[in-house]
């Protein structure tokens, strides 16, 4: 590692917040973020993991990307391993995105020119190497559910997804609370990633819990064309869409999930059937997920205090959103896409009748908390 130093904007690099323990090798103990100033783009990060005592480091990325998890070293060992990390900024030829005001403050970390890396648990790093690199993109445009959640307890899908991917691709999230296709479409998202897209990249989107709420007499049938036009226009730049109904939201009836989207899933579907695009039912695999831990049982997929618990059943937890993530990833295998040969050869099957149990996640909690909740809590 570098020496002992703050974060220097003249300098473009070092550590933000408090300063990691050193040994003669290593930033080692207690958690720590490291941040270098770059251009918009897609990077190759290779750490060297290790120090004079045994340690256990988990990586995120940016905003909580999950990168590496929970890499064990023996004392005096090392371990290098090897992520990529995608940089933005709003800006793009002819725009810019329209951010939503928590995208711009400081601790945001999603739009500026900066990759920022946060260890966390038993941490021992040896080494930081940063790198340009051109690889396919997988970019995901959606709803509080799907972005990169600020700070514990929150979390979403997107934010787990980049774990489960071989050092071969890039998760590029564009996602934003509050967000529907009208918005993302008047906020310029959906352009931006049009400005970025190459052949051999995929754009995943996933839209409903927002989009049922406005008040358009006709936004089912806005909703089913936006999402065709997409699909036309990635196409066209050679890229694949992929269309990720919305998860149900937690709640039950008589032991059963109630289905609280209305059409909105069903359209999805429709749209994808119409339009040729890869299809994830990430709607029926929630269900199957949540009705395999029981009403009870969801509880651990959705609580993030026991206030919140008892109040928000749209947002997720760490444990719920990697679980969801499990349910996205293997859509990608059983849709045969050719992406999926790029899934980290240690993520096995999944089938969300037999998930993970809460007490086997261990994937310890980011250096970033918050009391504000997601834009969405309790909507029906």
């Amino acid at each position: 590692m570098v020496a002992s130093k703050v974060y220097d904007a003249a300098a473009g690099f070092g550590f933000e917040g408090p300063l990691p323990d050193f040994e003669k090798l290593s930033a080692s103990g207690k958690p720590f973020y490291f941040s270098v100033d770059v251009p918009e783009g897609n990077y190759k990060v290779t750490v060297t993991l290790g120090g004079d005592k045994a340690s256990e480091t988990t990586v995120k990325a940016e905003l909580r990307r999950l990168m590496l998890e929970r890499v064990a070293v023996p004392a005096k060992g090392s371990a290098t391993k090897t992520f990529i990390v995608n940089v933005r900024t709003p800006e793009f030829p002819g725009g810019k995105v329209r951010l939503n005001p928590r995208e711009t403050e400081k601790e945001a970390r999603a739009w500026d020119a900066r990759l920022t890396l946060e260890f966390d648990g038993n941490v021992a790093v040896r080494a930081v190497k940063i790198e340009p690199v051109v690889v396919p993109t997988l970019f995901l445009l959606g709803d509080s559910t799907v972005t990169d959640q600020s700070g514990e307890p929150f979390a979403s899908w997107g934010q787990m997804f980049p774990r489960f991917f071989k050092p071969t691709v890039a998760v590029a999230n564009h996602s934003q609370s509050g967000e529907s296709t009208f918005s993302a479409k008047a906020g310029r998202r959906f352009d931006k990633i049009m400005s970025l897209i190459k052949p051999g990249d995929y754009v995943f989107i996933q839209f409903g819990h927002n989009d049922q709420k406005s008040t358009d007499p006709d936004k089912e049938a806005k909703y089913k064309a936006n999402l065709m036009d997409w699909a036309a226009q990635v196409k066209a730049k050679g890229g694949t869409p992929v269309f990720v109904t919305a998860m149900h939201r937690n709640r039950f009836e008589n032991g059963k999930v109630r289905d609280t989207l209305g059409n909105f899933p069903q359209l999805a579907r429709e749209a994808a059937a119409e339009s040729g695009t890869i299809l994830i039912d990430l709607n029926a695999g929630s269900r199957t997920l949540y009705e395999a831990v029981g009403a009870k049982g969801t509880r651990a997929l959705f609580m993030h205090s026991e206030d919140y618990a008892k109040t928000d059943g749209t947002h997720h937890s760490p444990y719920g959103a990697y679980e969801l993530a499990k349910i996205v990833v293997q859509g990608l295998r059983d849709a045969k896409a050719p992406i999926a040969a790029q899934i980290a050869d240690d993520v096995p099957s999944y089938d969300p009748a037999h998930p993970l149990s809460e007490s086997d996640y261990k994937v310890p909690p980011s250096q970033a908390f918050t009391t504000e909740r997601p834009l969405g809590v309790n909507q029906e």
